[in-house]
């Protein structure tokens, strides 16, 4: 029994590792997107 919780747990941490790996790739671009919009405003003034 306390094999297969201590499994489950691990299986719950490595998914919340690539959920949280994705949502920092997800901000980075959602930043990136920002910046890029902000520099070709600058550029036009």
């Amino acid at each position: 029994m306390i094999r297969i919780f201590t499994l489950a747990l691990m299986l719950l941490g490595l998914a919340a590792c690539e959920t949280t790996k994705g949502a920092g790739r997800d901000i980075s671009k959602a930043g990136q997107a920002i910046s890029g919009a902000a520099q070709d405003v600058q550029d036009a003034l």
